[in-house]
């Protein structure tokens, strides 16, 4: 499977946030269906021109947070996760701008309000 991710060296984000945040959105769309098989950690990194532990990381993050399956030598897929229309989507995306927003206000800063989201989850 080609992943056709694109790292933006301009992006303040990190090039494993931006790899993460791209799958998310491919997932989420079912533009990468549930049980397709990603490539190689060594491969995508080399087809993105990236350390093969940038890409590992992104993988790492998105299995905890439910998005991936990696059944080790068997390669990484990926999982299934529940059906969102537009309008949830957009609900949604309006509810973690909000929030972020009000974080953001009290001088929070991005590593702790992902901290506070995952012990939210918890």
């Amino acid at each position: 499977m080609n992943i056709e991710a694109r790292i933006d060296p301009r992006d303040p984000r990190p090039p494993f946030e931006q790899l993460r945040t791209q799958l998310i959105e491919r997932i989420m769309s079912r533009e990468i269906p549930a049980g397709t098989k990603l490539p190689a950690v060594r491969r995508l990194a080399a087809e993105l021109a990236l350390a093969p532990n940038t890409v590992a990381r992104a993988y790492r993050e998105l299995e905890a947070d439910g998005y991936l399956i990696t059944r080790g030598r068997n390669g990484t897929v990926v999982a299934p996760v529940a059906a969102v229309d537009a309008e949830t989507q957009r609900r949604a995306a309006d509810l973690v701008a909000a929030y972020v927003s009000g974080m953001r206000g009290l001088g929070i800063g991005p590593d702790t309000i992902l901290g506070e989201v995952r012990r939210a989850l918890e």
